[in-house]
């Protein structure tokens, strides 16, 4: 068997434990590793909250500190602009317009695999290196495809669903082909001597430190008090902002009188236009169809409808569902109705293991009929 070519590789470490064993296999396998730790934020704090947060002066310590042990150069780029014109920007701004943007596929597709990508092809090196999970396998035509990690449990493939083939083909995931559990991750990361190997790993959202999503926004939004109506437009309550709310939300509507038949009610639509808030019963929150806008492809793309499962949350089930490309957008019929799908939210099409392509989901159609979203 031939062996694999030894390669320039800028890993790309947050901080944290996997980018951090990421790293190390890379370098172990053989190839030319240089550290890098992205500064995002413009004024990190010292220390994280927990497992909230990243990006602080102790993620970037945490970095250099492993890349001493692995014993590979170490760099700080700041991104800090970038990030933020690229990522909490249009985090904002899809809120505003009232949908629901995935800030990590954003961050992927915009900085760890444009800008730093970019910068290190500029720089001579051949790929970038990740701990994300997810398995780069190269196809019969010799083109190289996205797949799930063999740890399905630990898949992040879908936050991935947004890089093209130019990417992929310099992308590097040392984690995705093995089955190993965060424990042997962990384990993995003291045997070689990394003190990242007990931190917690980071949730939520990395801008929103102390995981408040509506204060955040409202902090940049600002307030405005409006309706909470339900299906027939009468007001059921009031809130103090339509971006505060998401489609399928269940949990903080503060209506003040129970539905009629006395069932819990959701977030069925979001109308910034006139700062109202719909809500409704389980049921209405189900779709059929959906149109997903901006779509990008892992590799060539599809010609025709084909049958394909879909994915709409970074941790959600897969659905069986027919897709096919009309121009610049995807149009997604499921086979059975899914529930809880809002405008903003990323569908990544799936053939078998193998990601097909994503795209931003812009109208849904629920499968009660003539109901739109």
């Amino acid at each position: 068997m031939t062996p694999a070519p030894r390669l320039r590789v800028l890993a790309a470490m947050s901080g944290g434990v996997d980018s951090a064993v990421a790293a190390a296999r890379a370098a172990e396998a053989g190839h030319d590793v240089t550290g890098v730790h992205l500064a995002l934020s413009a004024n990190p704090q010292s220390f994280r909250t927990g497992a909230r947060g990243c990006c602080t002066i102790e993620d970037s310590r945490d970095a250099r500190r492993a890349a001493d042990v692995i014993g590979i150069p170490f760099y700080i780029w700041d991104m800090a602009e970038r990030f933020r014109a690229e990522v909490v920007d249009d985090f904002v701004a899809e809120y505003r317009a009232g949908r629901t943007p995935n800030p990590c596929l954003r961050c992927n597709e915009k900085i760890k695999f444009a800008a730093l990508l970019d910068k290190a092809l500029a720089l001579g090196f051949d790929a970038v290196c990740t701990g994300h999970y997810a398995t780069i396998v190269t196809g019969p035509d010799g083109r190289r495809e996205l797949h799930r990690a063999s740890d399905q449990a630990k898949d992040q493939s879908y936050v991935l669903g947004v890089l093209d083939e130019r990417q992929l083909g310099h992308a590097l995931f040392p984690l995705g082909d093995t089955l190993t559990t965060k424990d042997e991750i962990r384990a993995e990361a003291e045997r070689r001597g990394l003190a990242v190997a007990a931190k917690p790993d980071s949730h939520d959202i990395c801008f929103i430190a102390d995981g408040d999503t509506r204060g955040f926004l409202a902090n940049r939004l600002g307030t405005a008090e409006g309706d909470i109506l339900d299906e027939d437009g009468n007001r059921v309550g009031s809130h103090d902002g339509a971006t505060g709310f998401t489609i399928g939300q269940r949990k903080g509507l503060r209506i003040g009188r129970p539905a009629p038949d006395g069932r819990p009610r959701y977030v069925l639509d979001i109308s910034p236009v006139n700062n109202t808030v719909t809500v409704g019963p389980a049921e209405a929150l189900e779709i059929a169809e959906l149109t997903a806008i901006r779509p990008r492809w892992c590799g060539t793309p599809p010609t025709g409808p084909g049958a394909y499962t879909a994915q709409l949350r970074a941790h959600g089930e897969e659905v069986p569902v027919t897709a096919e490309a009309e121009g610049d957008e995807l149009r997604v019929r499921f086979e059975r109705p899914v529930r809880g799908v809002a405008p903003g939210q990323a569908v990544v099409l799936y053939d078998g293991t193998r990601v097909v392509g994503s795209g931003t989901i812009a109208a849904t159609t629920r499968a009660r009929a003539g109901a739109t979203g």
